[in-house]
């Protein structure tokens, strides 16, 4: 089931009727429209999954008309939602045309409350069952668990990473702190033969160096002052499993020759041990350093570099990833309305662009929290820039071009890769988004080469 509450939008100009149905369907979400335009405002602020669309409307509320244009409006804008048309007594031929035209279903005045609740029920009921659906669908075709990501540079690294992962293969991670390295050592992992094992990972950074060898290899009773007891390190607790060693660019030298050691003959000798113990391991690495420069600055050792690069992935900063940052955003919101209890509807469009414009210094891990900052920190409904901590986006370019042809078409092919992003490649949505025919659609893909 959904956790969003069952909305239910009354479209109905009747005062007296409006009294009725708020009594006898207390127990859903209600939101009330009298008019085909309040509809269609109501229907995009809170997106009802059921309507309940008296076809008597004004201004001609002896007529359909008004009532099947807010239909078809309704089906346009939001083809999930179920649509249960009301019509007078007697007047069949307009409920099964509505109901043709994409009406759930139709009910005739007078209204028992009784039987309509039921209708109401099995709507809800099969717009959740959908909703589960299209949520599976998507899981299905998404190519990595846990990994957000539309920007064609991305979509390349998911495609290695599906190549590499069911493999053995030493992997190297590279990019700016912040970027996601372990979320694509985890799904590395996921996607590998080894997935029902463990995955132990260990930040070299974090752990002072007199004590990362046997954080690494473990210890025996009585190696050092306090070794009470015999300790196995996180290189041995991932046997059989997979083992991140994230900022290897910070590991000093006297313990890259034992983790050269170890990666060359996949045993090891705990501290003050002396048994060699063998391991079967995946090992995958990460740093935000540069180590060919610490190479050759004799910092890094270059065979322990070749060792751990059998391949290297290099994941770029979220500034160089169009259109993730919104698309992330999005995401992190809706865990930030969660986990703080806040009753919010969105980001404004302001905030929006100021996502997309900002610069990203500190990459995804600075974009959730400034999405969670702008959820604690929201007044109204919406996150604003301000929320956020951003600048409001200018509304004027800087960049002026003059070139009227350029500009009009690097704006249409902006247009068509928010759309078809905003649709999830779904091109009949991203067709209706953008206002245009499916021809016309794949015409403009061909001409701007997407």
């Amino acid at each position: 089931m959904s956790n969003v509450p069952d909305r239910l939008l009354i479209v109905e100009d009747d005062l007296a009727m409006q009294r009725q149905l708020r009594w006898s369907f207390d127990s859903y979400e209600l939101i009330f429209a009298e008019d085909r335009a309040s509809a269609i405002t109501v229907l995009r602020r809170n997106e009802p999954q059921v309507v309940l669309l008296d076809l008597g409307l004004p201004p001609e509320a002896d007529g359909v008309r008004e009532g099947m244009e807010t239909l078809a409006d309704i089906l346009r804008l939001a083809p999930a939602t179920k649509v249960i048309v009301v019509t007078g007594n007697g007047d069949e031929s307009n409920a099964m045309r509505a109901v043709a035209t994409g009406a759930y279903d139709f009910y005739q005045k007078p209204v028992d409350t009784g039987v309509l609740g039921m209708i109401i029920e099995r709507a809800f009921h099969i717009w959740h069952i959908e909703e589960q659906n299209r949520n599976l669908r998507s899981q299905a075709s998404s190519p990595l668990e846990g990994l957000i990501a539309a920007s064609p540079v991305m979509l390349k690294i998911v495609r290695q990473v599906e190549k590499v992962a069911p493999t053995n293969a030493t992997t190297l991670l590279l990019g700016g702190t912040g970027v996601g390295k372990e979320v694509l050592a985890r799904a590395l992992h996921r996607l590998s033969p080894r997935a029902d094992s463990r995955f132990v990972a260990i930040n070299c950074a974090a752990i002072p160096e007199n004590l990362l060898e046997s954080e690494l290899f473990g210890y025996e009773k009585g190696a050092y002052t306090g070794a009470t007891r015999q300790s196995r390190g996180k290189v041995e607790l991932a046997d059989g499993g997979t083992l991140f060693l994230d900022e290897i660019g910070d590991m000093n030298s006297a313990l890259q020759a034992k983790m050269l050691r170890f990666l060359q003959e996949r045993v090891l000798e705990r501290v003050g041990g002396r048994e060699e113990i063998p391991v079967d391991v995946r090992v995958i690495c990460a740093t935000h350093q540069d180590l060919s420069e610490l190479i050759g600055q004799s910092t890094f050792r270059e065979d322990l570099y070749y060792r751990i690069s059998e391949i290297t992935i290099h994941i770029p900063a979220l500034r160089d990833r169009e259109g993730d940052a919104v698309l992330l955003a999005k995401f992190f919101f809706d865990k930030a309305v969660t986990d703080n209890g806040k009753a919010l509807r969105g980001l404004t469009p302001e905030a929006v662009r100021a996502i997309d414009s900002h610069d990203w210094p500190g990459n995804v891990r600075e974009l959730e929290h400034r999405i969670n900052r702008g959820v604690i920190m929201a007044d109204g409904r919406f996150v604003t820039p301000e929320d956020l901590g951003l600048d409001a986006p200018s509304t004027e370019s800087e960049d002026l071009q003059l070139n009227l042809r350029q500009v009009r078409d690097e704006a249409e092919r902006a247009a068509l890769e928010k759309g078809i992003r905003a649709a999830e490649g779904n091109i009949s949505k991203a067709s209706r988004l953008l206002g245009i025919s499916r021809p016309a659609l794949y015409d403009l893909m061909r001409k701007h080469d997407l």
